[in-house]
């Protein structure tokens, strides 16, 4: 038999059988045990109760020497007691037999129950036990020594040996009521939260007793019980469960299934809230009617099944009692939590119209004017210095790597230097000022296109490029504050997910594709040489001694072997390595002199090692190996180490692989000329000293006019309104999805405030000459997935919860400042190879698109419907339409890449708006609860359609009348509870 919500525990792919709203919660960032904090369920209305740890003690020995010794013990999960090993087994999801079920509703039927007890003590809870009419004086003096007889308990502290209990009877003292050294010293006790509770099932045969004994107590206020628990808890829950001996182990499995009971969170809260025995047995009834029954045979009842990866969301059986607690009224809303998986959210503050110019940017400021303290006090945390080498790195080669590319598009107009300035400036103001410090401004890719397109346009018209810019970049300011002033940013809300995946998903592939492109660049860099390749062969010349005639004759080998030395025809040649040729002084001379064919394939090896080690790494935080604080410095420093590895693997073997190179001063070019290496994006060479940009002629403000016409500052306002929706696109986009709810962040967004920055900032970099930046979707998804916070206390058998994101403005800002002073960390900066920080681009692009529901479609179409994992998706989806939603995807994304690549991409940013469309026009092709699982509903269309039109067979529910008599029992005591308080 399988208890309330099991059968959801065997799914292959719990973390993945959520709405779409809850897909990128990603490895590990599993909801808390009910399926949500507790904050969360208070801010709803949901009461919250303290967790609690269960311990069953069982009476064994009977009739030679009678002991009780704990044999199990839950949480969520039930460890065993393996006495032949001498440990506890692994949690494991608890089974029981009906029939233990039934004899427990019997036994506490008849039995005492006592609820609210006001007992102070262990001592005077066994006098309000065992005070029954069944029982003699004398029996009750007995009875009164076996309970207060000290359990023995599997304990071993670190350092320690095991601790048993004393098995000799003996009577409570006042200081047996304190905890023991051993209880103090558990290790269980750091794995339980702060205010956990303790609930205590005895069990076991006893020859005296003539009839079952039965007693369930909840203490009125919790009590420290004394060594009756193994962890020093305050008890609230003591149930006692004897009776003659019987054939099997009949008390034991009704003691297991009382604990199992009391670990059962809506059992629980039901429990906490009796006021009789009639309550209590409605709260038993309820439960059973919500077990699953496995036939006999057909499973191996000695088979343990492991916890699930992600627990379910146990809010639909509590939202059941609470309609019977408050009645009718809460229907509505639990039928909206049915249907998307998780509780209904109003629209966000952020996304609201005020009706005022500017309202929204002045609301922005406001509300995050309150948490700018907590802003930098948040950062004082270890795992923030992981994330500022993290992203440092990554925003350095970042820098090179755009500043390279548009220096090559624009002729040198603008370089690595002013790269690196404009990165450290927008940057560190944008973390100062924004409304989601989170983000990572950068140059991206669709911008460089449309600047390598506008200076292609100049040049063509024989303009002076940047004064043109200039007044592209004003136009651009403008446009984007009257989107500003106008509240424009609440448009985001028809940003649905399938436009943010389409965007992410391209963005990811361009970090994709440019990794593996630059790495494959290498070969051209350091041909692989191979007997018959124009670049194979090096031989060393002698100088001509004049007159010897054996120099012009052609000699064989003695020794086919034998070919370290010959004379190749009219010179005297030998096959000598270019250093022992010098030494004996002659001169190197062929094409492949001067090449190491190792570095290509080194290169290689650096980029696989530093791309599989950081994923490796990631991994170990969710795996089973070290323990948990190793596991959590591994997965939060998973990319450092693998730089570091990259670096000290490449300085063993002492290889001439291209290294990071960043501009040692401030110097002006006399002339843009890339290194050999350019198209693997070292920097230029530099000639020349002084304080001037790239390139030369200019200071570092711009002329607003040069040679253009007058008219061109107008002309000027047609390319700007297509960057504009570019900007916006790109901007607006990035902020939804770092922004999206499973993200559980606290202090807001800022979508006004943040586009408000970006604009000034759009003008600031205009004027200087300095490239344009905007959000970073795979950066800023990286510097978010650095700084995930997690549980730190879990219980036994649960993953780590997933609480959020360590919001701050500190990481952000240091990583920018360190970028501006990379200038005088050149020397230590140039010791990291190239292609580690290429393997390390690899990973970030394929986390990100890894963490979209895209990707996991597109594995569907390779997978053959038996192989499928069990989503929620696909059962209340057709597969032929799930396929059909992810090739229009496909080739949307396919459409844009194509535009990106060609000289239409100066419709690129007209494309992007085009996902918006296109996905209203989908409304057409597929039904509203199709792209409720698929995608998410535009909000005109949720306030169009009637909720009854969303109910049917695609509930997570299923039929409501169903869920309305699950909780029949309670049904009839709802009036009489009063509801939570």
């Amino acid at each position: 038999m399988k208890l309330p919500g099991q059968e959801e525990f065997e799914v292959s792919s719990a973390c993945e059988n959520v709405p779409t709203g809850e897909l990128e919660n990603g490895p590990g960032s599993c909801p808390s045990p009910d399926g949500t904090s507790d904050t969360d369920r208070g801010d709803r209305g949901v009461p919250t109760d303290s967790l609690l740890f269960i311990q069953l003690n069982e009476l064994l020995g009977w009739p030679q020497a009678l002991e009780w010794r704990e044999t199990g013990r839950w949480v969520l999960f039930e460890e065993k007691l393996e006495v032949g090993a001498g440990r506890w087994s692994v949690p494991h999801v608890p089974t029981l037999a009906l029939p233990s079920l039934q004899k427990l509703r019997s036994l506490l039927a008849e039995g005492l129950v006592l609820l609210d007890c006001p007992a102070q003590s262990f001592l005077e809870l066994v006098e309000q036990v065992t005070r029954v009419e069944s029982l003699s004086p004398e029996l009750r003096g007995q009875l009164q020594a076996l309970l207060l007889q000290r359990p023995q308990h599997l304990i071993q502290p670190t350092g320690t040996r095991p601790c048993q209990g004393s098995a000799h009877p003996r009577e409570a003292s006042h200081n047996e009521e304190a905890p023991l050294k051993e209880q103090r010293q558990n290790p269980l006790r750091q794995k339980l939260p702060p205010g956990a509770e303790a609930g205590a099932v005895l069990a076991g045969e006893l020859g005296f007793l003539v009839r079952p004994l039965g007693a369930f107590v909840r203490l009125r206020d919790p009590v420290v019980l004394g060594p009756l628990i193994e962890v020093p808890l305050p008890s609230r829950f003591f149930c006692l469960l004897l009776g003659p001996s019987t054939l099997g182990r009949g008390y034991h499995e009704m003691g297991r299934a009382m604990a199992v009971l009391l670990s059962d969170r809506q059992f629980q809260w039901s429990v906490r809230r009796a006021s009789s025995l009639h309550d209590l047995l409605a709260a038993l009834d309820a439960f059973l009617e919500e077990v699953t029954v496995l036939p006999p045979g057909r499973w191996d009842p000695t088979a343990r099944i492991a916890p699930p990866k992600c627990l379910p969301s146990q809010h639909k059986r509590l939202l059941s009692q609470l309609r019977e607690v408050k009645g009718p009224s809460a229907q509505h809303g639990a039928l909206a939590e049915d249907r998307h998986g998780h509780w209904p959210h109003a629209p966000s503050p952020e996304l609201q119209r005020t009706g005022r110019l500017f309202g929204g940017l002045v609301q922005d400021v406001r509300r995050k004017a309150l948490w700018y303290t907590s802003d930098f006090l948040d950062a004082l945390h270890p795992q923030c210095f992981s994330a500022v080498l993290y992203i440092y790195l990554a925003t350095i080669t970042n820098a090179i790597t755009f500043g390279g590319l548009l220096g090559e598009a624009t002729n040198g107009a603008q370089g690595v230097l002013e790269s690196f300035l404009g990165t450290a400036v927008a940057g560190a103001a944008f973390c100062l000022m924004a409304g989601q410090p989170l983000t990572i401004l950068s140059s991206t890719g669709p911008v460089l296109v449309f600047e390598r397109l506008l200076f292609s346009f100049s040049r063509d018209y024989s303009l002076d490029y940047l004064p043109f810019r200039l007044w592209v970049g004003i136009w651009v300011a403008t446009f984007c504050l009257a989107l500003v002033a106008t509240e424009a940013s609440v448009l985001v809300r028809y940003f649905t997910r399938f436009t943010e995946e389409g965007f992410c998903a391209l963005i990811s592939l361009i970090f994709i594709y440019d990794a593996v492109g630059k790495m494959l660049s290498l070969t051209s860099a350091y041909p692989i040489q191979s007997p018959g390749s124009p670049a194979y062969g090096c031989f060393c010349q002698y100088p001509d001694l004049g007159g010897n005639e054996s120099q012009w004759k052609k000699t064989e080998p003695k020794d086919r072997d034998d070919i370290s030395s010959m004379d190749l025809g009219l010179v005297n040649a030998s096959l000598l390595p270019p250093p022992e040729c010098a030494r004996r002084g002659g001169h190197p001379r062929g094409p492949g002199c001067h090449i190491v064919p190792d570095i290509a394939f080194f290169s290689v090896l650096l980029f696989l090692t530093s791309f599989l080690i950081a994923t490796a790494l990631k991994h170990v935080k969710t795996s089973r190996f070290f323990p948990s604080v190793v596991r959590k410095v591994l997965g939060d420093f998973s990319s450092v180490l693998a730089m570091l590895l990259g670096c000290g693997l490449d300085s063993f073997l002492g290889l001439a692989t291209p290294k990071l190179m960043v501009p040692s001063e401030f110097k002006a070019l006399e002339c843009f000329q890339p290194v050999v290496h350019a198209h693997v994006l070292l920097p230029p060479t530099t000639q020349g000293l002084g304080t001037g940009p790239t390139l030369p002629g200019r200071g570092w403000l711009v002329s607003p006019f040069g040679a253009n016409p007058w008219w061109l500052s107008v002309a000027a306002a047609l390319p700007a309104l297509l960057l504009s929706i570019l900007i916006f696109m790109d901007q607006q986009i990035t902020a939804v999805i770092l922004n999206r709810a499973e993200y559980k962040l606290r202090k807001g967004a800022g979508f006004h405030l943040d586009l408000f920055c970006v604009a000034v900032l759009l003008l600031l970099t205009s004027v200087l000459g300095l490239p344009w930046y905007v959000s970073a979707t795979v950066i800023s998804l990286a510097h978010m997935d650095s700084l995930r916070r997690e549980s730190t206390a879990c219980v036994l058998g649960e993953p780590r919860s997933f609480l959020g994101i360590r919001e701050q403005r500190l990481t952000g800002l240091v990583v920018f400042i360190l970028t501006g002073a990379s200038i005088f960390l050149a020397p230590v900066l140039k010791f990291i190879p190239m292609p580690v920080l290429y393997g390390i681009f690899l990973y970030m692009g394929v986390a990100a698109i890894s963490s979209i529901q895209f990707t996991k479609r597109v594995q569907l179409l390779l997978m053959p419907a038996k192989h499928q994992p069990d989503l929620l998706l696909l059962r209340h989806v057709p597969l032929s339409r799930v396929h059909l939603f992810t090739a229009i995807q496909l080739a949307c994304l396919g459409l844009l890449w194509i535009i990106k690549s060609t000289p239409a991409a100066i419709i690129f940013p007209l494309m992007l708006l085009g996902l918006v469309g296109v996905r209203k026009a989908l409304e057409w092709v597929f039904s509203p609860q199709e792209l409720l699982w698929l995608d998410e509903l535009m909000p005109e269309k949720e306030r169009n359609i009637p909720e009854k039109g969303l109910e049917p067979e695609y509930s997570l529910s299923g039929d409501t009348e169903d869920v309305s008599r699950r909780m029949g029992p309670l049904r009839r005591r709802g009036q009489e509870w009063g509801g939570p308080s």
